[in-house]
């Protein structure tokens, strides 16, 4: 009896390979030396972790609050990650505040499995197993961060496929309008509205405070593609319209 497949299995041909393995290599190249060091980190009596998590905490804090301008361009790449494959399209890079998590992120598990490890007594050896294992854990989920970091062109890109913001994707032939995104009285994102609502969830939101391309330019190309994304497939340059002049005083 054959088992079910448990989602979609990438396919062998489509041209993403290279970067998963390229994708692995830097992850593992991150995990080996973290996890050799977090296993040698000095007994607790001659370690306060509780120094470095808090203000690695406030300083993640401080970061989700940090908004700097962003007026990045989405840029044409012949081979870009897609939906499903590598194919043409427009990318937007990672904003700076974007990568301000990223980091802060990353320092935070990292500062967790510090302070967990710095807890454990030196004698039982219930200890001396749940070190390791606390090592290999915060090693293995900032590797996967630096996995999903390259496995990806850009942070979001067009294509003639649909869209794709990190690892979610959505197709072309379900959006009916597409308008700013506001949280917290501040515009964040764009959000994809369904032509056809297929569940309960929320509309779809892509770009935003991670994504260098501004909401208005990104509006702009996404309502001009959406009904011609072919155009994304020519394997030619393609240029991002820009969003309409204001009037002024408007």
């Amino acid at each position: 009896m054959p088992l079910p497949l448990l989602g979609r299995l990438p396919s062998p041909g489509d041209g993403l390979w290279t970067r998963r393995l390229l994708a692995v290599a830097a992850a593992a190249a991150v995990a080996a030396p973290l996890a050799a060091g977090l296993l040698r980190l000095p007994p607790r009596d001659q370690l306060d972790p509780s120094c470095l998590v808090m203000p690695l905490f406030g300083a993640g804090w401080l970061s989700r609050r940090w908004w700097p301008r962003r007026d990045g361009r989405l840029v044409w790449r012949p081979r870009a990650a897609g939906r499903y494959s590598v194919e043409p399209g427009l990318v937007a890079r990672r904003s700076l505040a974007g990568w301000a998590d990223l980091v802060a992120e990353t320092m935070r598990t990292a500062a967790v499995g510090v302070w967990l490890i710095g807890t454990l007594p030196e004698e039982p050896r219930w200890a001396a197993l749940l070190r390791p294992l606390i090592a290999v854990g915060v090693a293995a989920a900032i590797a996967w961060v630096v996995f999903e970091e390259v496995r990806f062109t850009g942070r979001l890109a067009l294509t003639a496929s649909g869209i794709r913001h990190g690892r979610r994707t959505h197709g072309w032939t379900n959006i009916d309008r597409v308008i700013p995104h506001k949280q917290d009285g501040r515009v964040d994102g764009v959000r994809l509205r369904p032509a056809r609502w297929v569940s309960l969830e929320p509309a779809p939101v892509v770009g935003g405070r991670d994504t260098a391309v501004p909401e208005d330019r990104l509006v702009a190309a996404i309502e001009h593609f959406r009904s011609r994304p072919e155009m994304l497939a020519v394997g030619l340059p393609v240029t991002a319209p820009e969003p309409a002049a204001q009037p002024a005083g408007g």
